[in-house]
């Protein structure tokens, strides 16, 4: 072969060489999600119920005067801190001292009259066993003995109800607490019985909420609820303490669950919301997770989540059933469980399979 001929052939080589390398495209690297993850523990063993309450005093009372009269002092305030025993208010005590006084004059007149009755019954009875008078005039003396016995008897009652009544010319606080309301001022007539204070007990509150007829069976002493407020951050714990056995308006039932633990922030008429969880039946029990955990399914109650897997850094698409929403929770009923971590947000990025790559620790639920 002519060398001229074996040029062309090896420069024709070397270009068919060069082009077949620059068809090939270059390697394209696997894409690394970043994602935080939620483990899965909360058991959700029935509905989530949610009542609009208000903060109440466990105990509270509301104090009048048993006698009437004409108020000489008021020793408090609205919101004045009150140990058991303190007097809050006086009436004007003079007329009722006069009463005392006017019912130990008649008593010491009715024991004098007594006493003179005795020994005249006492002599009749002498004579009478000895013959010397007539039955009749023993009788109207032992009669007569009997009614001034009866009259000390009366008039001493009569003392005892007026030394009563002057000892309630002074209001006093029952038990320890704060002055919820003041209704009464110096130099004013009050009647027997008027409501002149509300004391509220000190340390224990309550949440009070209405419950409805179809909810009120599944209520119990003694079940757990959580009470939030706009004042405190955390959730509060409480158990129910009262169950009203009466409806209100609207078929509503009045429920109380006491404060295992309420803060000193908190006061008598602030606004709050009660949680209750009520029984579900076995096929309802699921788990907590985050709402933005679960994508959206093609039917209502369907949906899909990204569990993760540690050992291969990757995440497999789970189908599940949800219930209701709740304050970012939804209940997935179906398809997971506890221990498995679940992407927690960005599910609309995530594939079946991808590989993905911790931001932060998981999240509790």
């Amino acid at each position: 072969m002519r060398p001229a001929i074996r040029s062309i052939l090896f420069i024709g080589a070397i270009a068919v060489a060069l082009t077949g390398c620059e068809a090939e495209p270059p390697a394209v690297p696997e894409q690394v999600r970043p994602i935080r993850t939620f483990t899965v523990t909360e058991v959700a063993s029935g509905r989530v119920r949610r009542f609009s309450a208000v903060i109440q005093p466990s105990d509270t009372s509301q104090l009048s005067f048993q006698v009437g009269g004409n108020v000489r002092e008021v020793r408090v305030s609205q919101g004045d801190q009150v140990a058991a025993g303190n007097v809050l208010a006086v009436l004007d005590q003079e007329p009722y001292r006069l009463d005392v006084r006017a019912a130990e004059a008649d008593l010491a007149r009715a024991r004098a009259e007594l006493a003179n009755k005795r020994a005249e019954f006492e002599r009749q009875r002498t004579l009478y066993r000895q013959g010397w008078v007539a039955r009749v005039r023993f009788d109207n003396a032992e009669r007569d003995y009997r009614a001034a016995s009866s009259r000390v008897d009366y008039t001493l009652a009569r003392l005892d109800l007026a030394r009563r009544d002057l000892a309630n010319t002074t209001l006093a606080a029952p038990f320890a607490g704060s002055i919820a309301v003041r209704s009464v001022d110096p130099f004013v007539e009050v009647r027997a019985g008027q409501v002149v204070f509300q004391i509220d007990a000190e340390g224990g509150l309550e949440a009070e909420f209405g419950v409805p007829e179809t909810v009120i069976a599944e209520i119990a002493l003694g079940m757990p609820v959580q009470v939030q407020t706009p004042q405190v951050a955390e959730p509060l714990a409480a158990l129910v303490t009262e169950i009203g056995s009466a409806a209100g308006a609207g078929t509503i039932f009045p429920v109380r669950a006491a404060l295992t633990e309420p803060p000193p922030t908190l006061r008598p008429g602030m606004t709050a919301e009660a949680t209750l969880t009520l029984a579900h039946g076995a096929t309802d029990v699921g788990f907590f997770v985050p709402l933005s955990a679960v994508a959206a399914g093609e039917q209502p109650g369907d949906g899909y989540v990204f569990v993760y897997d540690p050992k291969t850094s990757t995440v497999n698409r789970r189908a599940v059933k949800t219930t209701q929403a709740a304050r970012g929770n939804v209940v997935a009923v179906t398809g997971i469980k506890i221990g498995e971590r679940l992407a927690s947000a960005g599910t609309s990025f995530l594939a079946d399979g991808q590989r993905v790559a911790l931001l932060v620790p998981d999240l509790e639920s």
